[in-house]
Parts: C-alpha cells; structure tokens; sequence
C-alpha cells in the first residue's frame, strides 16, 4: 500500500523524484484529482491544491474593430511564419548585436530569421522562403507560443 502522510503519497514523490534522477530533469509536475505536485531540484516539492472551476466570465471591455485588426490579419495571412515551438524569441544573435532581419529587408529560404529559446538550447529559426519582410509581429526577448505569427515576408 502507498505510503501516506496527510493525505500526501509519498511513493508518488518519491517516484517523481526518480525520474528527475534518472532523465536529468530539473522539474516535473503532476496533477491528479485535486492535487498538484511539483518536484524540482532547485528547491523542495510544493504542494498546491488544483484551481476550482472559474468563475463566470467578466465582460471584456469592447475593443474597437481597428485595434483588432492588425492582430487578426498577421494570424489570418498566409505569409506569415509562424512559431515552430514555444519558447522565447530574439530578433538577434546576441544582445546589442544587429538584428538578423528588419522590415523591409529581403531575405532568403534558409536564411536565419531569428531564434527561439527552448529549454537553454538556442534554436535558429529559418526563413520558410524567399522574399521580402513585410512586418515583424514579435518583439526581441518576447516569449512566444507553437504556432504564433512572428514575421510576415511576402
């Protein structure tokens, strides 16, 4: 039987606590139920109850159709490249460098448009194709979701 203190199971953490070991992880969590559990080797596990259901949604205030539309045509074009993972984007090699891309400027396919960092590891992000850039739609240290529009190159 599973070793429990206050409702806790130890044998979970101390399986979580194995494969942090045995894969070189530094963090894992794991929710079940109504509990989450987080192990990680920087610090000691937290405990933290799941969230409740949400409340009922608050009315948004109304945003005019023209802020909105440049948001919702850089999602909608086709020419747009879009986040292959999720991380965070810079615009140049290193701080204070020159930016790989600017608006404006012609680019070729393969040609380094900008990186993503995912988990410490710098990942070089290639054009897609040929062409010119017509918007960068991500600012430089932005975190950026899988899928995001980043830049437009028509």
């Amino acid at each position: 039987m599973a070793d429990k203190k206050n409702g806790i199971d130890q044998a979970l953490i101390r399986d979580l606590a194995n494969i942090l070991n045995e894969t070189d992880l530094t963090e894992i969590e794991v929710e079940q139920d109504e509990l989450r559990i987080r192990v990680s080797r920087a610090g000691t596990p937290q405990y933290v109850q799941a969230p409740m259901a949400a409340p009922a949604p608050v009315a948004a205030p109304a945003v005019s159709a023209a802020a909105a539309a440049p948001a919702a045509d850089a999602r909608s074009n086709k020419n747009a490249v879009t986040a292959p993972m999720v991380g965070t984007a810079y615009l140049s090699p290193a701080p204070g460098a020159r930016p790989f891309i600017e608006v404006g400027a012609t680019v070729k396919e393969g040609q380094t448009i900008l990186i993503i960092e995912a988990m410490k590891t710098m990942n070089q992000i290639p054009a897609p194709r040929s062409g010119k850039v017509t918007e960068i739609l991500v600012q430089d240290a932005s975190p950026v979701e899988y899928g995001e529009p980043l830049i437009v190159i028509e």
